[in-house]
């Protein structure tokens, strides 16, 4: 699970909805993404970053080992 981009979600009020317009999918296929059933492509990753969470680092966002940020 990318714990990290949920907690981003819910923080910001994101919904799985407002994702799957930008990424073109159902919000199912976000979900499944985020639960880790299946994976985000870099492309997606990319775009999800920058337009809902550009003061987030991307590495920290999708980093499925749901560490605390470590400073830059």
């Amino acid at each position: 699970m990318l714990k990290n981009l949920k907690d981003a979600l819910e923080t910001k009020h994101v919904t799985y909805i407002q994702v799957s317009k930008l990424l073109n999918c159902r919000p199912a296929t976000v979900s499944d993404k985020i639960n880790g059933k299946t994976k985000f492509s870099f492309d997606e990753a990319f775009q999800i970053q920058g337009v809902f969470f550009p003061e987030y680092d991307i590495k920290y966002l999708f980093d499925p080992s749901n560490k605390e940020p470590q400073p830059v």
